[in-house]
Parts: C-alpha cells; sequence; structure tokens
C-alpha cells in the first residue's frame, strides 16, 4: 500500500467516524485499565456486562483489593479466564497502592510491569486514557493490517511497528480505534465484507468477497 493509499484510506475512515472511541465502558483511567486487562481473549460486550455489575461496588484500587479474589471473581465469572484476570488485576490493584499512590501510571515500563498488563494493553491505556500516539494490535488489526497491506508482520509487534511508521501522525492518535472498528464489523476474520467496505479501493487484499 502506497502512502497516496494510506492517506486516502484514513481520510476515508475519518470522514465516516470523526471521533471514535473505544466499545469498552469506563468513567476513569482506573476502569479504563481494569476493563481492558478484563478484556484479554474475551468481547468488549462481556466485559462490558461485568463491569456493569463490578465497578458501582468496586471501581479503585483499594475497594477491588476489599473485594478479595473470591468476590472479585463472583462479578466477573461471565469473562473467559475470570480466575486468572481476578489474581492480576487484584496483584495490580496492590502495585498500585504501594508504588503509585493509588494511580494509573503513565510510563510504559511502569504499566507493563503489572501483572496481566502486557503491551497491546499499555499501548490502549497511553492512547485512550494519556492521549500518547500509540496503536494498540490485537487481532482484529493483525489481520487489518495484514490483508490489506497497511501494515505487513508476522508477529503483533512488528504490525505495530510498521503502523508506526506508515501511519500520517494526523491519523495516529485514533488510528487504532478505526482499525478495531473496521476489523470488528468489516474486515472480519472468514468473511470480509469487501463488498460494504469503505476502502476497499486502498485495500490490497486480492480475493474480495463478492456482494451476496
Amino acid at each position: 500500500m502506497h502512502t497516496r493509499q494510506i492517506q486516502q484510506m484514513f481520510t476515508t475512515l475519518r470522514a465516516a467516524n470523526p471521533q471514535p472511541a473505544s466499545e469498552l465502558e469506563y468513567s476513569s483511567v482506573f476502569e479504563l485499565l481494569a476493563a481492558v486487562l478484563l478484556s484479554a481473549q474475551a468481547t468488549d460486550v462481556s466485559v462490558n456486562k461485568a463491569t456493569r455489575r463490578l465497578f458501582p461496588v468496586a471501581n479503585t484500587p483499594a475497594k477491588l483489593l476489599a473485594l478479595g479474589e473470591a468476590g472479585l471473581a463472583e462479578h466477573i465469572r461471565t469473562i473467559g479466564l475470570y480466575r486468572t484476570k481476578a489474581k492480576n488485576l487484584l496483584a495490580t490493584c496492590r502495585i498500585l497502592l504501594e508504588q503509585h499512590g493509588g494511580q494509573v501510571p503513565r510510563s510504559r515500563e511502569a504499566l507493563e510491569a503489572l501483572p496481566g498488563v502486557g503491551r497491546k494493553t499499555a499501548n490502549v491505556v497511553l492512547n485512550v486514557a494519556f492521549g500518547e500516539p500509540t496503536c494498540a494490535v490485537d487481532t482484529h488489526i493483525f489481520r487489518v493490517g495484514n490483508r490489506t497491506g497497511l501494515a505487513p508482520g508476522k508477529t503483533p509487534l512488528a504490525v505495530e511497528q510498521q503502523l508506526m511508521r506508515r501511519v500520517p501522525k494526523e491519523f495516529l492518535a485514533d488510528a487504532h480505534h478505526w482499525l478495531i472498528l473496521h476489523g470488528r464489523y468489516v474486515c472480519v476474520a472468514r468473511t470480509p465484507k469487501c463488498w460494504q467496505c469503505a476502502i476497499a479501493a486502498q485495500c490490497g487484499f486480492k480475493d474480495k468477497t463478492p456482494a451476496p
């Protein structure tokens, strides 16, 4: 995909959705961190259902710790891998209280040192909460990056590095939202909806799906 095509691609995505946002529900930086941590290998819909029950009861590190592992697990048991996620989230809460005054740190290194927080989660928090121009590569962005030719790579990190190099600066702050939504609803895994795709003209995917 050439520079002109990339520019046109993101111009089109921005025109269709000028202010993209995460589909996770949250009202604080800590709630965002918790929701993203819980969303690993789970859908945003399932996480939102759980956090609608959890956050009114406990939405700070101290309150979550007060629930204990069994209490937290009871609130998030509908999410995949909920036992492991409960342990990680509580361990993260302890570190936030002991090392960061109960606040979510703004540095990548400090975020990635938190249990259950990998590079993707750190990128989401840095971008959504703190406005950093990062690209959190999930399965949707990995697929879209490779399928379209925008950012081909064999690993999520390789795709992220390509995106950081190739996406024009004016689009970088919102790029991962546009790409996630595009992959979630249009450029889906099994049968991409190419006939509905607004950026089909820029896409390098050869076997485009015809209209049904």
